[in-house]
């Protein structure tokens, strides 16, 4: 080869290298731009994984916030009625003030819900529903308080017992039930997309992370093999760090942060910043486990993460961190571990998202606890005071910020912190579950280091920490004083109940009973021991209690206040299952526990026994002895006149002096004109019982229709007042002398209408043919009803059931029912049951 080939030839290979070593140079620009462009589309993804994530837990919080305004709502409508119907029971104003408050607090509530549901055309349409009921229930409550203040607790009760209140109610609930659910429905789906979303973010930080190492230690590879490679690799690498670093610090929600292998802080961004509290100045060299509580770094809890990141590559953990004020937050992290091409390694790349509750929860749930008139305490898992309201500062003693984030034992050395957590093997809802809804009683410490008694009511919180507890503290020093005086007095008044001739037995407003003396013992057989604390229906089956809470619209001092200084007739039962007749004798007594009841209990065996003897003689001279039957008629028309001018005086004496003279004279003018009225009414009836049978006229055809309606105009004033309802089958034409006839209706349908329940009273008469030339007459009703041992003892003279306090009557009623059918051939008898009302049959010839 010659030398100008030569040189030609070196000159091409030189051109060769040269295009060759641009060409390469060109491909490493190219290569190292894809790579920078990948790494940005990784990075761009995993912010916005971590954007959605962020929308998805928004969502998640609010539709939280639409189903607490839903309880509060439901709650707010509860307090409504309750306080319109305190009101109505009690007339106390302080129960009005409650019932405007909750009406405020309700239509809040509803505007609040409204806003919530703007992006939901669905809910909307059925908060529409929800107001309509809510407003229609408010509107019925004042209605209730408005009847209470014009026509009084009668008229407003009548009308809570019969009117729309209940159903209405009902109607608001059901809306608050169909909102709730879709709620719920909403709660489940966006939750199952937030926890995607956060999948998704750890999948593309995580593999984010992977493909930028393997990004690096491709460019790291390359450089190896070319200077102007390396070059152009570092300057990618240093561009798409730049680009990297201003994502990350865009990130607001999320703290960004990387370690070394120790755990200290390398990089630290504004998300960091706005949770820690700390600025990147405080926390970049430090280690990480500053951020920890003590009790976590005393048992090596941020080792342990690291650890574990490291031996797993990616670790997450859920857990309380402190903030650089001393605050307490949870927050859920993602440890990355990174590493070198040969393993080694580098450090940890972290992602953090705070738990805590927003400050609009915060603000919402420190209303309530302001307005609590104990002081509340809200405490979390681990024992920490989370918030507190004005009175905890006044009841402990101390400033707010002392005890935000301290320990509850600072307050509550014992017994509290032991609840919430009994053990290691159970978690804080099972220990917290076994004390939610009673009255725990503790000893709490001031700041000056004085003890008191308490008493706290402990209930959940859900939240999205896990579960807190609310403490409602009450200091119950004033109590335990009383308990001790009334300890004391209880000597003192068992001294008193043992020197009672009469069996004494005391009751508290559950009918159980709290005391009892050696008569009551041996009255009715039982030990002391074997009565205390067992229900008074146990020796007094019936009357005793049912007289104590009529209904549940009275209070036990409402019912009792009729019974005070009254005796009430009743049968007792000794404890081998024999029973007897006892008289009644109910005081009140006022305790820390309400009014208990004191009654003198009194065998009346003796007395009913001689009452009986004495009835029965009576009833056996009138039944055979026909002169004393015209005695009883001469003396009842001869004591009729003086005892009508006696009558007469003493109601003109109460017309035209009522009020004029003193109390006392007023009283006895009242006694006077109520016992010649009542002499009246049994000279009456003795003459009325006389007369059947003597001076009645012949025994001809008759209507009892006709019978019957003659005594429904008599009755016509009863009938009219009581608002009672008489009604009757075809009845037939029957031999009978009409006048007694008319008198025999008159006297069953108005014992009828008087026994009455509470309602309107029904009487139904009707007639069925029987055998032997027979009508059997019914006349039903829906009254009392009659025990089935009184059955024969009814028909008697000067027979009562009930005391003259409670029915006015002269016992001799259904003696002359008895005597006017006996007089017509037939019989008379009843059926009835207690409560549910009495038939009474007689019989009389057809014409």
């Amino acid at each position: 080869m010659n030398p100008k080939q030569s040189v030609a030839s070196h000159d091409d290979e030189s051109r060769s290298r040269a295009i060759d070593s641009r060409l390469r140079s060109r491909l490493l620009v190219a290569f190292g731009s894809a790579l920078a462009i990948l790494l940005l589309l990784l990075l761009a993804l995993t912010y916005w994984v971590l954007l959605a994530a962020g929308r998805s837990e928004a969502s998640v919080r609010h539709t939280w916030a639409v189903l607490d305004k839903l309880q509060d709502s439901s709650f707010d409508m509860l307090a409504i009625e309750s306080g319109a119907r305190g009101f109505v029971l009690t007339g106390k104003e302080s129960y009005l003030d409650a019932f405007r408050a909750a009406r405020l607090r309700e239509a809040q509530d509803q505007s609040t819900i409204g806003q919530l549901t703007t992006d939901n055309p669905t809910q909307q349409r059925r908060i529409v529903e929800l107001a309509r009921h809510a407003a229609a229930k408010t509107e019925w409550a004042e209605h209730i308080v408005v009847l209470r203040r014009t026509e009084g607790l009668d008229a407003a009760v009548q009308a809570l017992r019969s009117g729309p209140g209940e159903q209405l109610m009902n109607e608001f609930q059901a809306s608050i039930h169909q909102l709730r659910d879709e709620e719920r429905q909403l709660l489940a789906s966006r939750g199952a997309t937030a926890k995607r979303r956060a999948e998704q973010a750890k999948t593309a930080l995580v593999f984010g992370s992977v493909a930028a190492a393997l990004a690096l230690a491709v460019v790291a590879w390359l450089l190896q093999r070319s200077g102007s490679r390396r070059a152009l690799v570092e300057k990618a690498l240093r561009d798409s760090e730049a680009q990297y670093r201003k994502l990350v610090g865009d990130v607001q929600d999320y703290g960004v942060v990387t370690f070394d292998p120790l755990g200290n802080i390398t990089s630290w961004n504004p998300g960091a910043e706005k949770i820690a509290g700390a600025p990147a100045s405080y926390a970049l060299g430090q280690n990480f486990s500053q951020f920890f509580p003590a009790e976590d770094r005393e048992r090596g809890r941020p080792e342990e993460i690291l650890r574990l990141a490291a031996e797993n590559g990616v670790y997450e953990d859920q857990g309380m961190r402190v903030r650089k004020n001393g605050a307490r937050f949870l927050v859920r992290t993602t440890f990355t571990a990174s590493r070198d091409s040969a393993g080694v390694l580098r450090g940890f790349s972290v992602v953090s998202r705070d738990l805590s509750e927003s400050s609009e929860s915060g603000a919402k749930y420190r209303g309530l606890l302001e307005a609590a008139p104990d002081a509340m305490v809200v405490v979390d898992q681990a024992g920490g005071i989370v918030l507190l309201n004005l009175q905890a500062e006044k009841q402990f003693g101390y400033p707010r910020d002392e005890l935000v984030g301290k320990q509850v034992t600072n307050i509550i050395p014992e017994g509290f912190a032991e609840r919430l957590i009994a053990d290691g093997t159970r978690t804080a809802a099972e220990a917290l579950a076994q004390q939610i809804g009673t009255g725990i009683e503790l000893v709490a410490r001031r700041k000056d280091g004085s003890e008191f008694p308490i008493e706290l009511m402990l209930s959940p919180l859900q939240s999205s920490e896990g579960i807190l507890v609310t403490a409602a503290i009450r200091d119950i020093s004033v109590r335990r004083t009383a308990e001790v005086h009334l300890a004391q007095m209880e000597s003192r008044y068992r001294g008193l109940l043992e020197a009672a001739p009469d069996a004494m037995v005391v009751v508290n407003p559950a009918g159980e009973i709290v005391l009892l003396n050696v008569q009551a013992e041996k009255q009715f057989g039982y030990r002391r021991d074997e009565l205390l604390g067992q229900l008074v229906k146990s020796i007094i089956p019936e009357g005793f209690a049912e007289r104590l809470i009529a209904d549940a619209l009275r209070s036990t001092e409402d019912a009792l206040g009729q019974r005070i200084g009254t005796g009430i007739e009743l049968t007792g039962r000794r404890k081998d299952g024999s029973e007897f007749p006892i008289e009644l004798m109910l005081s009140p007594l006022e305790s820390d526990n309400g009014i208990l009841v004191t009654t003198a209990i009194r065998d009346i065996t003796k007395r009913k026994d001689a009452e009986a003897q004495l009835i029965q003689k009576v009833d056996e001279l009138y039944r055979s002895n026909e002169e004393l039957g015209q005695f009883a008629y001469v003396a009842s028309h001869d004591l009729q006149e003086p005892l009508r001018m006696v009558a007469s005086y003493t109601q003109l004496l109460s017309r035209r002096y009522k009020g004029k003279l003193d109390s006392d004279a007023d009283e006895f003018i009242a006694f006077a004109v109520d016992g010649a009225n009542r002499m009246q009414r049994l000279i009456q009836d003795l003459l009325t019982y006389s007369r059947v049978g003597t001076k009645g006229q012949q025994l001809l055809d008759s209507s009892s229709e006709g019978a019957l309606e003659q005594a429904v105009r008599n009755l016509r004033g009863a009938i009219t007042e009581s608002g009672a309802l008489v009604t009757h089958d075809p009845l037939p034409t029957v031999m009978a002398d009409e006048t007694q006839l008319v008198q025999l209706f008159q006297n069953l349908v108005g014992n009828a209408i008087k026994y009455q329940n509470p309602g309107v009273p029904h009487v139904h008469v009707s007639a069925l043919k029987s055998p032997g030339k027979k009508w059997q007459f019914s006349v039903k009703d829906n009254g009392l009803g009659i025990d089935e041992q009184y059955f024969e003892r009814i028909f008697g003279m000067f027979q009562r059931l009930h005391k003259r306090e409670e029915f006015a009557g002269t016992g001799i009623g259904l003696a002359i029912c008895k005597k006017i059918v006996e007089r017509h051939g037939g019989s008379i008898s009843v059926e009835s049951q207690l409560g549910h009302g009495s038939t009474f049959h007689f019989d009389l010839t057809e014409r």
